[in-house]
């Protein structure tokens, strides 16, 4: 990956509520935000219980915020025990492998990703499988939900094909979904001098957007 490219995973300490603690997200809930130390045995002990309660809840039940605390939780005690085994096994009998496994890749995905998840633009239950790709695969994946009708079994079924060597283009056309495609509405002067310039240069409009944005200043990754 280019230096210049957005890093396609989570890079601030696990369980740092970043998200979660910021009012724009998470609203007043931001001052509750509870942060996670893989480090520290008592910060450990109640990411257990906040997993174990989180497991008994159903998806449907609790919102984006408490659903991305869980994930918090999970991906804490993963770090803390050393394995998704270990980490299930410090919990009850209804946290499985597979649930703290699913939840702690939805805590590493990309700030960018997740504060749609915590502003419930993107269900929890869909980040669920845009975590399960990797690379840019997961922005494109996580934009197609953003700017389309997916539901949360198509993106399974897009994430699966991903997963099995289709490309994320080709696995969305397979449901009706253009990767790349985006309806924006500008300012009218923005728009009347985006029209004039691609007609000055005889282009599309779209190579007047994405020659702007390559012009940017490169970044190094995501803040987060």
């Amino acid at each position: 990956m280019s230096p210049d490219e957005p890093t396609t995973d989570r890079e601030s300490p696990i369980g740092e509520p970043v998200v979660r603690g910021d009012p724009s997200f998470a609203g007043e809930r931001a001052e509750e935000a509870v942060q996670f130390d893989p480090d520290d045995p008592e910060s450990l002990a109640t990411a257990a219980e906040v997993v174990e309660a989180f497991a008994d809840d159903t998806v449907e039940s609790a919102d984006s915020v408490y659903m991305l605390r869980g994930a918090a939780a999970c991906a804490a005690l993963v770090r803390g025990e050393g394995s998704y085994k270990a980490a299930a096994a410090r919990t009850g009998d209804a946290v499985t492998v597979s649930f703290i496994r699913k939840w702690a890749r939805v805590h590493d995905l990309p700030r960018s990703i997740r504060q749609y998840v915590a502003a419930g633009e993107i269900a929890p239950t869909a980040a669920k499988h845009i975590a399960r790709v990797s690379d840019h695969a997961r922005f494109q994946l996580a934009w197609a939900v953003l700017d389309s009708d997916l539901t949360v079994r198509e993106v399974r079924a897009v994430a699966s094909a991903i997963n099995a060597g289709t490309s994320p283009a080709d696995a969305l056309a397979s449901h009706d979904v253009t990767l790349g495609e985006l309806r924006l509405r500008l300012p009218v002067e923005t728009y009347t001098e985006l029209r004039r310039r691609a007609a000055l240069r005889r282009v599309d409009p779209a190579d007047v957007v994405a020659d702007a944005l390559a012009a940017l200043e490169p970044t190094t990754g995501e803040r987060y």
